[in-house]
């Protein structure tokens, strides 16, 4: 399996409502819930209606379409990453999966990714 990096450094917050997102950036990732507003992306586009946010993420890509049927690929790679000590933000969309790890986490990802048989891109 092919797990690609993304270029951008992302925040995750917690905003006040969309008004100030847009929802054309790239790699934006919009979540409503009935007691939130949460929102992913590149940290340059944070709008200033954020409440909270938790900048220093990079992001990694399964690369592909995948099957809504394929079971447990998230959770192998969260495995890997969990073992070696590194956290983790999941997003799932409806053809891949978006794994972000802290920055200073990056590289022994790509590292316990690669040694676990994964092809890592950059």
């Amino acid at each position: 399996m092919i797990i690609e990096t993304i270029e951008h450094t992302f925040s995750i917050c917690k905003v006040e409502d969309f008004s100030q997102v847009d929802p054309n950036v790239r790699f934006t990732f919009i979540s409503k819930t009935d007691e939130e507003n949460s929102l992913v992306c590149p940290t340059e586009m944070v709008p200033s209606n954020t409440i909270e946010r938790n900048d220093g993420w990079k992001a990694f890509r399964v690369q592909g379409t995948l099957d809504l049927s394929l079971i447990g690929i998230l959770s192998a790679i969260s495995k890997i990453l969990a073992e070696n000590g590194i956290g983790i933000f999941a997003i799932s969309t409806f053809d891949t999966d978006y794994i972000l790890v802290k920055e200073n986490d990056l590289q022994r990802s790509i590292d316990a990714l690669s040694d676990s048989g994964y092809t890592v891109i950059n």
